[in-house]
């Protein structure tokens, strides 16, 4: 072979090669590098844990895993002994307090008004006693019969005496008046406070019987019957399935003027139609984002946003954890 025709082999050899290059790199353009950028999402929905306020053992469970309960109906029974046993001290001290309530309103016995009046009478004629002594050695010590000392004696008996009635007349007094205000204050409030700790023994009991605040589907349910459950663990965690919403983590240079309020649309694989959504929140995940672009381009980094967005319409058979899929974020 000729050095010449070696020459134009290689020639044409390049020339291919060159052209296979430039035929790859134009379907790449053109299949790829104009491919729009997918942001895929999922679907959320509101839940809320069901907890006991006392610690128990649970009973009953009234509910399973898939459920759609009602507001008020019953999820799970709990037993308490300890709570029924604070009950029955707390219904005993209650009945003491109001025990103690009635007797001060009610005052002394009969049978004390009674021997309290005898004495007061006792004194009163003892009193009219020692008074006539006296007047009488008084005169016989005027007409200098009668000493001084006599005198003195029958003054201070006198003076004892009614001493010892006003004393009489007061226990008399307080036993027909009965107890002071104060005292039926101090009684009464006993009552209340005795009420108060039964009221909150109720409100524990209360918590031995789990229903649902809020309408929704059982999504977990934690704990086995007859299984020991503590202060504040869970028991099931109920979804609100009327509360659903699609979060999105999108790069800031693909959020094209999104912003709170503004519509767009989102491919549902699962109902394979798209689905129009309107933004309600957005926030910047900060440094440690989902996606976040480095300095390759020795440019700068791309902060990563969460949009939260709601169905405009409802969506039946929509379920959290379904993916969303955003081509056109800006909603054009």
């Amino acid at each position: 072979m000729s050095a010449k025709s070696q020459h134009n082999n290689i020639l044409l050899a390049i020339l291919g090669f060159t052209t296979v290059v430039v035929i790859v790199a134009l379907i790449g353009y053109f299949t790829l590098g104009h491919e729009d950028e997918i942001i895929q999402g999922q679907v959320e929905v509101t839940e809320y844990r069901v907890s006991s306020k006392v610690p128990g053992r649970v009973l009953e469970l009234r509910v399973k895993e898939g459920d759609y309960v009602k507001v008020g109906d019953t999820l799970a029974v709990i037993d308490a002994p300890d709570v029924r046993a604070k009950m029955k001290q707390a219904r005993g001290a209650e009945d003491a307090a109001s025990a103690m309530d009635d007797m001060a309103k009610a005052g002394a016995r009969q049978e004390q008004i009674r021997g309290a009046y005898q004495v007061l009478q006792q004194a009163k004629a003892g009193l009219e006693i020692a008074e006539k002594s006296y007047k009488r050695v008084q005169r016989l010590f005027d007409e200098g019969v009668m000493t001084a000392q006599k005198r003195d004696e029958a003054f201070a008996n006198y003076k004892a005496m009614e001493a010892q009635m006003k004393a009489s007349q007061s226990q008399y007094d307080m036993a027909r008046n009965g107890a002071r205000r104060e005292e039926k204050m101090a009684a009464q409030a006993q009552v209340n406070r005795a009420r108060g700790a039964v009221e909150e023994v109720k409100s524990y009991i209360n918590e031995t019987v789990q229903t649902a605040q809020m309408e929704g589907e059982v999504s977990d349910v934690y704990p086995k019957i007859g299984e020991l459950i503590g202060t504040g663990a869970p028991i099931m965690t109920i979804a609100v399935m009327k509360d659903m919403w699609g979060t999105f983590n999108v790069r800031e240079d693909q959020l094209n003027g999104m912003k709170v309020g503004n519509e767009f649309t989102a491919y549902s694989p699962a109902f394979n139609k798209d689905i129009r959504m309107k933004v309600y929140y957005m926030k910047d995940e900060g440094s440690y984002a989902v996606w976040k672009a480095t300095k390759a381009n020795g440019q700068y980094d791309l902060k990563t946003f969460e949009i939260k967005a709601r169905p405009v319409d409802k969506v039946e058979g929509l379920r959290p954890g379904m993916s969303l899929v955003i081509k056109n974020p800006d909603g054009k």
